[in-house]
């Protein structure tokens, strides 16, 4: 029998697995459960009859389907402006790591001071900017925006420099390599885990975009899930709204799901890519 090394540390690792799952599972009970269970039950336990597949019925068919309106959305915003956040960090951190040109320091900085500001101190004028050019109001708005992701370049600038030695890189354009069949033949496999890991960041940050898209949107066909749920939250407090508080949380329940989905598919090209990234001395 083997004994674990440290009680009071996995005493602590349980609890916080306890704490991170907590929410999933109040969010899974509360997805079996009709409006009136859901809100004269315990929170924590199953209640009623099993409801869950009827919740996700009503939640995909009401108000004419608009939820999978905002599920369409979101994978737009998040295919174009993640997936094109991922590709510019890329390119640019790879060229910052293994180039060198007049103003590199100074790049630098900026790239620092960018990963600094935090994105709501940007939203305003963001937003005044998108006005004067009459991009408000579009996915534009949301995807543009997105394809900027400071600390994406920074990650991959860091990491490409460790990642690729610029023997290799010398030996494949002394071979009569160029730079392109160079970076995505070689550099490109290097690159894989740090590619992964932005990805990851920039994907779970723009599926989850709520205020950018809260100043810049004001018609409910153009809305993210993460907005379009919060107006339904807010449906029972207006003047004869119905609450349908049964169907955010259902709406929520499902909207984690492409994320975890997501999470679990990259996470093996994330382990495969940190073995194929060693270089043998």
């Amino acid at each position: 029998m083997v004994r674990p090394k440290s009680i009071p540390l996995t005493v602590i690792m349980a609890i916080l697995v306890i704490y991170s799952l907590l929410p999933l599972f109040w969010l899974f009970v509360g997805s079996t459960k009709t409006q009136s269970e859901l809100l004269n039950s315990f929170g924590l336990w199953f209640s009623g009859p099993f409801s869950l597949f009827d919740n996700i019925a009503q939640t995909l068919t009401y108000d004419n389907g608009v939820f999978v309106r905002w599920l369409l959305n979101t994978l737009l915003y998040v295919v174009v402006g993640a997936g094109g956040a991922t590709f510019l960090a890329l390119l640019g951190g790879y060229g910052l790591a293994k180039f060198t040109f007049p103003g590199k320091k100074a790049v630098f900085a900026v790239v620092l001071g960018a990963v600094a500001i935090p994105g709501t101190a940007l939203a305003v004028p963001t937003f005044l900017m998108f006005s004067q050019m009459h991009l408000t109001n579009t996915p534009w708005a949301i995807i543009l925006p997105s394809l900027i992701s400071p600390f994406g370049l920074y990650l991959i600038w860091t990491y490409a420099q460790d990642a690729i030695p610029s023997e290799l890189l010398e030996a494949a354009r002394m071979d009569g390599a160029g730079e392109f069949r160079t970076f995505f033949t070689i550099s490109l496999r290097l690159l894989t885990p740090g590619l992964i890991t932005v990805l990851l960041f920039t994907l779970v940050a723009t599926w989850n975009n709520y205020f950018l898209p809260l100043i810049m949107l004001s018609e409910p066909t153009w809305y993210p899930l993460t907005v379009g749920l919060n107006q339904w939250n807010q449906q029972a407090q207006t003047v004869g709204g119905q609450p349908i508080y049964n169907l955010v949380i259902t709406g929520s329940l499902l909207t984690i799901v492409p994320i975890v989905v997501a999470f679990l598919f990259l996470q093996r090209y994330w382990q495969s890519g940190l073995a194929a990234g060693s270089v043998k001395a």
